[in-house]
Protein backbone atom coordinates (compact mmCIF):
# COMPACT_ATOMS: atom_id res chain seq x y z
CA UNK A 1 0.00 0.00 0.00
CA UNK A 2 2.33 2.37 0.48
CA UNK A 3 4.32 1.59 -2.54
CA UNK A 4 1.43 2.62 -4.11
CA UNK A 5 0.99 5.61 -2.67
CA UNK A 6 4.74 6.39 -3.76
CA UNK A 7 4.00 5.69 -7.15
CA UNK A 8 0.76 8.02 -7.24
CA UNK A 9 3.03 10.44 -5.91
CA UNK A 10 6.09 10.28 -8.61
CA UNK A 11 3.13 10.21 -10.95
CA UNK A 12 1.78 12.80 -10.05
CA UNK A 13 5.27 14.93 -9.75
CA UNK A 14 6.11 14.23 -13.11
CA UNK A 15 2.93 15.30 -15.05
CA UNK A 16 3.07 17.78 -12.75
CA UNK A 17 6.08 19.06 -14.68
CA UNK A 18 4.60 18.78 -17.72
CA UNK A 19 1.21 20.65 -17.05
CA UNK A 20 0.04 23.85 -18.36
CA UNK A 21 -0.86 26.31 -15.89
CA UNK A 22 -3.41 29.84 -14.86
CA UNK A 23 -2.35 31.57 -12.16
CA UNK A 24 -1.10 31.42 -8.77
CA UNK A 25 -3.10 29.07 -7.00
CA UNK A 26 -6.28 29.04 -8.79
CA UNK A 27 -7.93 26.31 -11.97
CA UNK A 28 -9.67 26.73 -14.88
CA UNK A 29 -13.07 25.52 -14.36
CA UNK A 30 -15.04 22.82 -16.73
CA UNK A 31 -13.50 21.37 -19.74
CA UNK A 32 -11.27 23.88 -20.60
CA UNK A 33 -8.86 22.08 -17.49
CA UNK A 34 -9.98 18.52 -18.28
CA UNK A 35 -7.68 17.81 -21.14
CA UNK A 36 -7.30 14.31 -20.38
CA UNK A 37 -11.49 13.66 -20.48
CA UNK A 38 -11.23 10.51 -22.46
CA UNK A 39 -8.75 8.70 -20.04
CA UNK A 40 -10.55 10.17 -17.52
CA UNK A 41 -14.05 9.31 -18.27
CA UNK A 42 -12.43 5.61 -18.84
CA UNK A 43 -11.19 5.87 -15.29
CA UNK A 44 -14.95 7.19 -13.77
CA UNK A 45 -16.35 3.95 -15.38
CA UNK A 46 -14.22 1.51 -13.87
CA UNK A 47 -14.63 3.03 -10.49
CA UNK A 48 -18.24 3.44 -11.36
CA UNK A 49 -18.83 -0.49 -12.25
CA UNK A 50 -16.33 -1.20 -9.28
CA UNK A 51 -18.83 0.94 -6.99
CA UNK A 52 -21.89 -0.69 -8.35
CA UNK A 53 -20.25 -4.76 -7.79
CA UNK A 54 -18.61 -4.15 -4.93
CA UNK A 55 -18.09 -0.99 -2.60
CA UNK A 56 -21.81 -0.26 -2.96
CA UNK A 57 -23.53 -3.26 -1.98
CA UNK A 58 -20.85 -3.75 0.99
CA UNK A 59 -21.93 0.13 2.25
CA UNK A 60 -25.34 -0.58 1.93
CA UNK A 61 -24.98 -3.83 4.38
CA UNK A 62 -23.28 -1.29 6.91
CA UNK A 63 -25.88 1.34 6.67
CA UNK A 64 -28.88 -1.17 7.09
CA UNK A 65 -27.26 -3.49 9.70
CA UNK A 66 -24.38 -1.27 11.60
CA UNK A 67 -25.96 0.72 14.64
CA UNK A 68 -26.54 4.22 14.29
CA UNK A 69 -24.18 4.78 17.22
CA UNK A 70 -21.52 2.64 16.20
CA UNK A 71 -21.61 3.99 12.65
CA UNK A 72 -21.00 7.66 14.43
CA UNK A 73 -18.10 6.71 16.56
CA UNK A 74 -16.57 4.80 13.29
CA UNK A 75 -16.88 8.23 11.66
CA UNK A 76 -16.13 10.72 14.34
CA UNK A 77 -12.62 8.43 15.33
CA UNK A 78 -11.54 9.06 11.36
CA UNK A 79 -12.44 12.55 11.48
CA UNK A 80 -10.68 12.73 14.67
CA UNK A 81 -7.41 11.44 13.34
CA UNK A 82 -7.79 13.80 9.76
CA UNK A 83 -7.46 16.61 12.64
CA UNK A 84 -3.88 15.37 12.46
CA UNK A 85 -3.58 16.30 9.50
CA UNK A 86 -5.52 19.58 9.33
CA UNK A 87 -3.71 21.00 12.39
CA UNK A 88 0.00 20.56 10.12
CA UNK A 89 -1.86 22.16 7.34
CA UNK A 90 -2.97 24.97 9.63
CA UNK A 91 0.56 25.36 10.11
CA UNK A 92 2.07 25.23 6.66
CA UNK A 93 -0.72 28.03 5.87
CA UNK A 94 0.36 30.67 8.47
CA UNK A 95 -3.34 30.06 10.29
CA UNK A 96 -2.11 30.10 13.67
CA UNK A 97 -5.50 30.70 15.45
CA UNK A 98 -7.24 28.11 13.90
CA UNK A 99 -4.27 25.48 14.46
CA UNK A 100 -4.70 26.01 17.83
CA UNK A 101 -8.44 25.49 17.77
CA UNK A 102 -7.60 22.26 16.16
CA UNK A 103 -5.07 21.28 18.34
CA UNK A 104 -7.05 21.38 21.11
CA UNK A 105 -9.98 20.19 19.27
CA UNK A 106 -8.06 16.86 18.36
CA UNK A 107 -6.44 16.56 22.41
CA UNK A 108 -9.88 16.58 23.39
CA UNK A 109 -11.62 14.10 21.58
CA UNK A 110 -8.76 12.17 22.02
CA UNK A 111 -9.06 12.40 25.80
CA UNK A 112 -12.38 13.16 26.85
CA UNK A 113 -14.48 11.96 23.92
CA UNK A 114 -12.30 8.48 24.07
CA UNK A 115 -9.99 8.19 21.55
CA UNK A 116 -12.29 10.41 19.31
CA UNK A 117 -14.80 7.84 19.20
CA UNK A 118 -17.20 10.62 20.81
CA UNK A 119 -17.08 14.39 19.11
CA UNK A 120 -16.82 16.59 22.27
CA UNK A 121 -15.14 19.00 20.48
CA UNK A 122 -18.26 20.33 18.36
CA UNK A 123 -20.24 20.25 21.38
CA UNK A 124 -18.26 22.55 22.59
CA UNK A 125 -18.34 24.81 19.65
CA UNK A 126 -14.86 23.86 18.28
CA UNK A 127 -15.91 23.08 14.32
CA UNK A 128 -14.13 20.80 12.29
CA UNK A 129 -12.34 21.91 9.51
CA UNK A 130 -11.47 20.74 6.55
CA UNK A 131 -7.66 21.31 5.12
CA UNK A 132 -5.26 19.08 3.76
CA UNK A 133 -1.74 19.47 1.78
CA UNK A 134 -3.38 20.32 -1.86
CA UNK A 135 -5.12 23.11 -0.12
CA UNK A 136 -1.17 24.68 0.89
CA UNK A 137 0.48 24.03 -2.36
CA UNK A 138 -2.66 25.93 -3.30
CA UNK A 139 -1.80 28.64 -0.36
CA UNK A 140 1.86 28.95 -1.25
CA UNK A 141 0.95 29.65 -5.63
CA UNK A 142 1.34 26.07 -7.08
CA UNK A 143 -1.64 25.59 -9.55
CA UNK A 144 -3.89 22.95 -9.68
CA UNK A 145 -3.27 21.24 -13.01
CA UNK A 146 -5.40 19.30 -15.13
CA UNK A 147 -8.22 17.35 -13.68
CA UNK A 148 -7.68 13.38 -13.11
CA UNK A 149 -10.29 11.18 -11.87
CA UNK A 150 -7.90 8.78 -10.03
CA UNK A 151 -8.39 4.80 -9.71
CA UNK A 152 -11.07 4.15 -7.04
CA UNK A 153 -9.88 7.59 -5.00
CA UNK A 154 -12.09 9.60 -7.70
CA UNK A 155 -12.08 13.22 -8.71
CA UNK A 156 -8.73 15.11 -8.42
CA UNK A 157 -6.14 17.23 -9.66
CA UNK A 158 -2.51 17.09 -10.17
CA UNK A 159 -1.90 19.42 -7.10
CA UNK A 160 -4.70 17.49 -5.20
CA UNK A 161 -3.14 13.98 -6.08
CA UNK A 162 0.27 14.83 -4.91
CA UNK A 163 -1.31 16.73 -2.32
CA UNK A 164 -3.03 13.81 -0.96
CA UNK A 165 0.22 11.36 -1.17
CA UNK A 166 1.83 13.47 1.13
CA UNK A 167 -0.86 13.36 4.11
CA UNK A 168 -1.44 9.66 3.81
CA UNK A 169 2.39 9.31 4.24
CA UNK A 170 2.26 11.67 6.84
CA UNK A 171 -0.41 10.54 8.73
CA UNK A 172 0.95 6.85 8.26
CA UNK A 173 4.20 7.75 9.57
CA UNK A 174 2.50 9.64 13.37
CA UNK A 175 -0.24 6.94 13.50
CA UNK A 176 2.26 4.10 13.27
CA UNK A 177 0.59 0.97 12.06
CA UNK A 178 1.52 -2.34 13.51
CA UNK A 179 1.08 -4.21 10.17
CA UNK A 180 0.20 -3.50 6.67
CA UNK A 181 -2.57 -5.70 7.23
CA UNK A 182 -3.63 -3.13 10.06
CA UNK A 183 -3.23 -0.22 7.73
CA UNK A 184 -5.41 -1.83 5.31
CA UNK A 185 -8.11 -2.93 7.69
CA UNK A 186 -8.37 0.62 8.67
CA UNK A 187 -8.18 2.42 5.29
CA UNK A 188 -11.17 -0.21 4.56
CA UNK A 189 -13.35 0.30 7.49
CA UNK A 190 -13.03 3.96 7.12
CA UNK A 191 -13.40 3.85 3.16
CA UNK A 192 -16.85 1.92 3.55
CA UNK A 193 -17.95 4.49 6.19
CA UNK A 194 -17.80 6.62 4.09
CA UNK A 195 -19.33 5.24 1.23
CA UNK A 196 -22.75 4.54 3.48
CA UNK A 197 -22.57 8.04 4.55
CA UNK A 198 -22.58 9.29 0.76
CA UNK A 199 -25.60 6.66 -0.44
CA UNK A 200 -28.24 9.31 0.16
CA UNK A 201 -26.42 11.75 -2.21
CA UNK A 202 -25.24 9.25 -5.09
CA UNK A 203 -28.58 7.57 -5.40
CA UNK A 204 -29.95 11.93 -5.67
CA UNK A 205 -27.23 11.84 -8.67
CA UNK A 206 -28.18 8.56 -10.22
CA UNK A 207 -31.92 9.55 -10.53
CA UNK A 208 -31.55 13.66 -11.48
CA UNK A 209 -30.24 11.92 -15.18
CA UNK A 210 -27.59 14.10 -15.57
CA UNK A 211 -24.25 13.55 -17.06
CA UNK A 212 -22.37 12.30 -13.70
CA UNK A 213 -19.09 12.85 -14.83
CA UNK A 214 -19.27 16.28 -16.06
CA UNK A 215 -21.86 17.08 -12.62
CA UNK A 216 -19.19 15.58 -10.36
CA UNK A 217 -15.98 17.47 -12.16
CA UNK A 218 -17.59 20.97 -11.45
CA UNK A 219 -18.85 19.78 -8.19
CA UNK A 220 -15.19 19.18 -7.27
CA UNK A 221 -13.47 22.05 -8.74
CA UNK A 222 -16.16 24.70 -6.65
CA UNK A 223 -15.63 22.71 -4.04
CA UNK A 224 -12.04 22.91 -4.19
CA UNK A 225 -11.88 26.46 -4.93
CA UNK A 226 -14.50 27.05 -1.75
CA UNK A 227 -12.12 25.41 0.19
CA UNK A 228 -9.14 27.11 -0.66
CA UNK A 229 -10.56 30.58 -0.38
CA UNK A 230 -12.37 29.35 3.26
CA UNK A 231 -15.74 29.45 2.01
CA UNK A 232 -14.87 33.05 0.13
CA UNK A 233 -13.95 32.50 -3.44
CA UNK A 234 -12.77 35.62 -5.81
CA UNK A 235 -15.67 37.07 -7.88
CA UNK A 236 -15.61 36.15 -11.45
CA UNK A 237 -13.66 39.04 -13.34
CA UNK A 238 -16.00 41.12 -16.28
CA UNK A 239 -13.34 39.35 -18.83
CA UNK A 240 -14.06 36.25 -17.06
CA UNK A 241 -17.62 36.37 -17.60
CA UNK A 242 -17.44 37.86 -21.38
CA UNK A 243 -15.44 35.18 -22.37
CA UNK A 244 -18.00 32.34 -20.90
CA UNK A 245 -20.41 33.86 -23.36
CA UNK A 246 -18.68 33.31 -26.53
CA UNK A 247 -19.16 30.46 -28.50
Amino acid sequence: MFSLRLLLLFTAVTLYGCASVNGPGTSQGGAENDPYESFNRSVYRFNDSFDNAVFKPVAIVWRDYIPRPLDDAVTNFFSNLDDISVFINDLLQLKWSQSIADLGRFSINSTLGIFGLIDVSSRLGLEKHEEDFGQSLAYWGVNSGPYLVLPFLGPSNLRDATGRGVDWGVESQIIQYDTNRTQLQSLAIYAIDTRADLLHTTTVLEESGADNYTFIREAYMQQRNYLIHDGKPPEPSFDDLFLDELP
